[in-house]
């Protein structure tokens, strides 16, 4: 594909399909290299309409909504959580494809993101900044530059960590709010940062920070069935455990999908850095409290337990979470367990690449019908960024196993 201005500066029109979502589609249908190239001609619209020849590539792709038909961005700052998706959708863009145009852009909107490792920390979310943008940046492209911002990153993210509690905490601002110490199951996402820093270059610490936070979460955060709170509050003097609440959920004893699905992605990734079998077996317990849950089409709706079900929103994000989780998750257990984790998983991808969720010609892009924070009206059977990113991160990590590689490993 040219690299031309006539390429970046021209325009398409994308809005919203609005579909059925109740049909479920078989994992047979599935054809991974044709959503590998529709996601990339996706890519190349966005790109198309982002790019003129005044970006500023601090302003980050964040979601389309209603009748929108482009992306909607924000710009990069200490407080907007999903800056590193757009770059990190790039990155895995350039490595399916090999295309250099998106290896540039993914350049470019990296390095917007760099003055924030270096800033005093907001919260939790400088993991999902860094991991997704400096993070695929560096395991693709060895630039030494990404891996000192990498590790810049989790120097800053360490000092969240309280002992006296044996997790990190979440949001600094919200402490009077919740009363105490507040650890969000999304926080189980940032571990990762601390666990690569320990074997590049960072302190050892960083990976007894790790593992504690995922034993105390594992310890307090959930209930016997398996399902998790959104949030769970400590004492920030004694480290006692206080309350489990939510935030996003429909409430405090319900389940959130994508808490549900971070929990899963989680306690894979820690299990695969830890090799330690207490948390294997606690990724399949979560696991399996998901997907018992599930509707037919294999993607959730937005809280497992909102009484409106079955009028209520679904979340393409959670189903984009945890089909990328299960293609990992599937490598590490036994075959029965494997192969239905693995079928899960490509169960889940076909739902999210048939007309019921895709885009499609309407928007520029991937997905459709998920949903940001509910309680709060935002973002609601909406295109978010951040389901795009774990949709392909599932593509890269069905492909490399179909080549017979491992499972993708973030960093």
């Amino acid at each position: 594909m040219k690299n031309t201005a006539i390429f970046f500066c021209s325009l398409v029109l994308a809005s919203c399909a609005s579909t059925s979502t109740s049909t479920r589609a078989e994992a047979d249908d599935f054809d991974i290299d044709e959503a590998i190239e529709y996601c990339n001609s996706q890519v190349h619209r966005s790109i198309r309409n982002l790019c003129t020849d005044s970006t500023d590539y601090s302003m980050i792709p964040r979601n389309i909504q209603g009748t929108d038909t482009m992306w909607a961005c924000r710009k990069a700052t200490p407080d907007e959580w999903c800056s590193g998706f757009w770059p990190g959708v790039l990155w895995y863009d350039y490595e399916l494809t090999g295309d250099t145009l998106v290896r540039e852009q993914a350049r470019r909107y990296t390095g917007a993101l760099e003055y924030l490792a270096d800033r005093p920390i907001f919260d939790h979310d400088l993991g999902f900044l860094m991991l997704c943008s400096y993070g695929n940046g560096y395991r693709i492209t060895a630039d030494q530059r990404y891996k000192e911002v990498l590790l810049a990153s989790a120097d800053s993210l360490a000092t969240l960590f309280n002992p006296a509690v044996g997790t990190m905490l979440s949001w600094p601002r919200n402490v009077e709010m919740f009363g105490g110490h507040n650890t969000i199951m999304d926080n189980m996402i940032n571990l990762e940062v601390l666990f690569w820093a320990s074997k590049n270059g960072g302190d050892h610490s960083l990976y007894d920070m790790a593992v504690k936070h995922a034993e105390t979460t594992m310890n307090n955060h959930f209930r016997p069935d398996g399902t998790c709170f959104h949030v769970a509050v400590y004492d920030p003097a004694d480290g006692h455990f206080i309350k489990g609440v939510t935030h996003q959920g429909y409430s405090d004893s319900s389940t959130w999908a994508r808490g549900q699905a971070w929990a899963v992605y989680g306690y894979t990734m820690v299990y695969r850095e830890t090799h330690d079998k207490r948390f294997l077996d606690f990724a399949c317990k979560v696991t399996d409290a998901y997907l018992k849950r599930l509707p037919d089409d294999m993607v959730p709706y937005w809280d497992f337990d909102d009484p409106a079900i079955p009028e209520a929103p679904r979340d393409a994000s959670a189903a984009g979470v945890v089909a990328s989780a299960l293609l990992e998750l599937q490598e590490y257990v036994d075959e029965d367990k494997s192969e239905e984790y693995r079928h899960a998983a490509i169960e889940m991808l076909a739902s999210l690449n048939s007309d019921a969720y895709r885009s499609g010609e309407k928007r520029c892009s991937f997905l459709d019908h998920s949903t940001g924070h509910h309680p709060a009206g935002s973002e609601i059977d909406a295109s978010i960024i951040y389901a795009d990113y774990y949709y392909l991160e599932a593509l890269v990590r069905l492909k490399k196993l179909d080549e017979g590689h491992g499972a993708l490993a973030s960093l």
